[in-house]
């Protein structure tokens, strides 16, 4: 009877230690992901027309290439002209679907996104059930079964590398949302990260990756060093967003402070308030502490580190160095809500000195040749010249592409520094009737002590 007992509870034991490390569903292909990303690519949409696993995007096209004038797909392109349904905003609506096409809520409180408006959402389901049954769309589905399955089996190398355990270890306690990692043959460069929250239910968050190499047969490739930071990444919103929401007040005089002074490389990233930079930067410093913590060297993390403080996270090595700190004191700080207070001290002292760094920092001063926001410049000219308030180092130019895009971008010849480094003066060939813009930015153009500029963008259009 003792062995028996042992026995069941050896059994018990080993059965509880693989539920606690399999935190997450291993990955797989979402049937309404692949639903919707079919519909948007027949309604035009450049991102969900990629054609980088062309094994699969071939398919789609010779099975549904009829149906590009349904209903449904009319509907699509008004909602992506009229609504900006693009992006994310497509994924978002498929997640909140069941199996059967249904909503999981009535859209009355719960909007798959923004763009979306309740009669939108609702008049689509109704037209997607149609074209679901018109287009073939199960038959379609359940003969690429065995192909979807051998995507997920590639993408479980991705998965099993993962070290799901050190994230309840590291903050102490178990997410406060559900994770769920989606691979998308249809979303083709593109990674997404919707989320809904149904009443009295945990937070759903998902992971949807997208697809974007082959191997020799035409076969995805799901590189670990490409995907394995995007989960790790994701993964760290389910506990960091809630963590600072419970301490959204404490944080918000210094997270303004700071968004002040980078406001325009966050919102270059989508990153519209000074709360979503917060959960940004310190799900960015977690990326860095995982990594350090499974045996990076100092160079990558060094990189790692340059990286995020390119993107306008100036204060991450700070932020990292906290986290280290509260990782060597866990018999102090059991849980990273404890060490909450230490955040907040640690982030004043970040205000401050981005602040004092904010003001130093090189600024455009007027540009030579009209006035940035003209929309009568000469088409003639040869020449864009940038006058700063003080002089550069002069080792190098980072002119950006900025919201509007490759399109907008002036087509740049020659640049070099005149006056002593106080000025660049850009060779450019413009087209008559044409909007432009760029952005300057604080990569390469620093003073002699290393301060960045400050982000710069300039707009023009040509008569």
């Amino acid at each position: 009877m003792k062995r028996i007992i042992l026995f069941a509870f050896i059994v018990l034991s080993l059965q509880a230690y693989a539920q606690e490390k399999q935190l997450i569903e291993p990955p797989k292909v979402d049937k309404r992901v692949e639903l919707l990303s079919i519909v948007f690519r027949l309604a035009g949409n450049t991102e969900y027309n990629a054609t980088f696993f062309k094994r699969y995007t071939d398919k789609v096209e010779t099975h549904f290439s009829a149906y590009k004038e349904h209903e449904l797909i009319k509907f699509a392109r008004l909602l992506r002209e009229n609504n900006g349904i693009s992006y994310e905003a497509v994924v978002s609506l498929s997640v909140i679907l069941d199996d059967n096409l249904n909503p999981m809520t009535d859209f009355s409180s719960t909007l798959p996104d923004k763009r979306w408006t309740k009669n939108d959402a609702n008049k689509f389901i109704k037209l997607l059930k149609a074209f679901y049954k018109d287009a073939e769309c199960e038959k379609f589905f359940r003969e690429n079964m065995e192909l979807f399955k051998e995507i997920s089996n590639r993408f479980d190398s991705v998965y099993k590398t993962l070290d799901w355990n050190w994230f309840q270890s590291f903050y102490g306690n178990k997410a406060e949302e559900n994770f769920n990692i989606i691979v998308s043959p249809g979303c083709g460069g593109h990674n997404y990260g919707p989320s809904y929250t149904l009443p009295n239910t945990k937070k759903e968050v998902f992971a949807i990756m997208g697809t974007w190499k082959v191997d020799e047969s035409g076969m995805p490739i799901y590189e670990k060093n490409e995907y394995l930071p995007i989960i790790i990444h994701e993964f760290n919103h389910s506990f960091i967003n809630p963590l600072l929401a419970k301490n959204e007040k404490a944080f918000e005089k210094n997270g303004n402070e700071i968004y002040n002074a980078v406001g325009y490389e966050m919102s270059q990233q989508a990153y519209g308030s000074w709360l979503i930079m917060l959960n940004e930067a310190l799900v960015r410093a977690s990326v860095i502490k995982y990594f350090i913590d499974h045996g990076a060297n100092e160079t990558e993390i060094r990189m790692m580190i340059n990286k995020e403080s390119n993107n306008g996270f100036i204060w991450i090595k700070g932020l990292v160095n906290e986290l280290m700190k509260y990782d060597n004191q866990r018999n102090i700080y059991p849980t990273l809500e404890s060490y909450v207070p230490e955040l907040l001290n640690a982030y004043k002292d970040f205000a401050e000195k981005i602040s004092q760094i904010d003001a130093q920092r090189p600024k455009v001063e007027s540009i030579a040749e009209f006035t940035n926001n003209d929309k009568s410049v000469n088409p003639q000219i040869k020449t864009i010249t940038i006058n700063f308030d003080r002089p550069l180092a002069g080792k190098g130019y980072s002119v950006n592409y900025g919201s509007k895009g490759q399109s907008a971008f002036p087509k740049l010849g020659n640049i070099h520094y005149i006056n002593d480094n106080k000025s660049v003066i850009m060779e450019v060939q413009l087209i008559p009737d044409k909007e432009y813009q760029f952005v300057l930015t604080g990569q390469n153009f620093k003073t002699e002590q290393g301060i960045p500029l400050k982000s710069y963008e300039v707009n023009f259009k040509t008569q």
